[in-house]
């Protein structure tokens, strides 16, 4: 097992699996997330604007570093439908060598360097 200090799972919710892929798919192809699951068919509820809602979304899991944590955020805020769009950070505190290597190298090959 590795120690996962600079490792993070991002929580983003959407409204649906088109605007999820879409996200998924740009936050990869700027190689600010390793990975992205979508897990559809999620039910919230929230208060907004002082009332309480619910709603059917998908949620998004970025598997990211600490570097890339800034420009991810700003890639879902500018491209999400949502006013206020979720983005909850969780620290990981380790996982499998091999994945988090693998992880740390997926998302090293940027532009953003």
């Amino acid at each position: 097992m590795k120690r996962g200090a600079q490792f993070h799972i991002v929580l983003v919710t959407a409204p649906n699996l088109k605007t999820a892929r879409q996200l998924a798919k740009s936050a990869l192809a700027a190689r600010l997330a390793a990975c992205a699951n979508l897990i559809p068919g999620l039910e919230s509820h929230y208060w907004w604007k002082g009332r309480l809602e619910s709603s059917r979304e998908v949620l998004v899991l970025f598997k990211t570093i600490a570097k890339r944590l800034r420009p991810l955020e700003k890639l879902v805020l500018v491209n999400h439908p949502y006013d206020t769009p979720e983005f909850v950070i969780l620290p990981l505190s380790g996982g499998n060598e091999r994945y988090l290597d693998w992880l740390a190298r997926s998302v090293r090959k940027s532009s953003v360097d």
